[in-house]
């Protein structure tokens, strides 16, 4: 399973329009190589360099037959498709980006799971709930690591 985006690649900086300090909205996406029995897909953006782990963004049930997710996903916690998104560290629906303290190289992770099943779970969950429903549906997961500094 391989993810990517047409905006940064993994390891390199995310571009600023995409951050805090930016246009505050979420990069392009793209993954191909789902495994077999996949049925639906879960996404959670973290920066794990904050002094607290800060999540980013909860994207999940986003279907199988998708390979990508547009630049500006709306931040709207039900989407076309019954995509969901969940609260971000910030209390706020959808993709938050990047704003990391002054001179400091922060990672983040756009972690995407393969789930065998969609998930029976409302819009506006909170992470450990995402978490939760996930346990045992996952086949295979795979990441992609930006950086950010100011």
């Amino acid at each position: 399973m391989l993810l990517g985006s047409s905006a940064f690649a993994c390891g390199e900086y995310i571009p600023r329009r995409f951050s805090g300090l930016g246009g505050n909205i979420s990069p392009p996406l793209h993954w191909m190589k789902l495994p077999q029995g996949t049925n639906s897909l879960a996404l959670i953006l973290e920066d794990p360099d904050a002094s607290k782990a800060f999540t980013h963004w909860l994207i999940y049930n986003i279907p199988s037959n998708r390979n990508s997710l547009p630049e500006a996903v709306p931040t709207e916690p039900n989407l076309p498709d019954g995509i969901r998104q969940g609260l971000n560290s910030a209390g706020e629906i959808g993709y938050t980006g990047p704003y990391p303290p002054p001179n400091r190289v922060h990672h983040y992770h756009f972690r995407l799971f393969a789930l065998d099943t969609t998930l029976k779970l409302k819009a506006g969950c909170h992470q450990t709930d995402l978490l939760r429903a996930m346990e045992g549906h996952i086949i295979d997961q795979t990441d992609l690591t930006g950086l950010f500094v100011i």
